[in-house]
């Protein structure tokens, strides 16, 4: 049984204001959070003298990677919509900073620079307004606490 396990119910995603100090604003009904989806890049090194005709790498670039989330959508809503939110930051390709404030005790934070890339609506017949939200990060994600 573990001990140490953190439940992610009530973590955060915030949007930065750009401001100085910046003030982060949660993003309204943030459903499951997923990312950031960090990896390495590779380049291929295998040549003829390749031990065991084995593939060999070497690194290459660090990849930020997206966060994805689902919202349910708010037209209106100050942190949605295209006079103000996610989707006026995407027409106008504007690069924000963004925190997921976790809920343990010492509230570990990622941080990072990101365009929002992907807005997709849904409306289905039976269930909520909804957006599925892509940011992709740029640069380097800091995580603290």
């Amino acid at each position: 049984m573990s001990t140490a396990a953190i439940s992610s119910y009530g973590t955060l995603l915030k949007i930065g204001d750009g401001g100085g100090p910046e003030v982060f604003t949660t993003i309204a009904e943030v459903m499951d959070i997923a990312g950031p989806s960090m990896s390495l890049g590779t380049h291929d090194v295998t040549n003829h003298s390749s031990t065991g005709a084995w593939k060999e790498v070497i690194p290459g670039l660090l990849e930020p990677g997206e966060v994805t989330f689902p919202i349910a959508f708010l037209p209106t809503n100050a942190t949605h919509s295209q006079s103000a939110g996610l989707l006026k930051d995407m027409k106008n390709r504007t690069k924000r900073n963004f925190q997921v404030v976790f809920t343990n005790v010492g509230l570990t934070t990622w941080t990072f620079a990101a365009y929002v890339t992907g807005f997709e609506t849904s409306m289905p017949v039976d269930g909520l307004l909804g957006a599925d939200v892509t940011l992709k990060i740029t640069g380097q994600p800091t995580l603290t606490g």
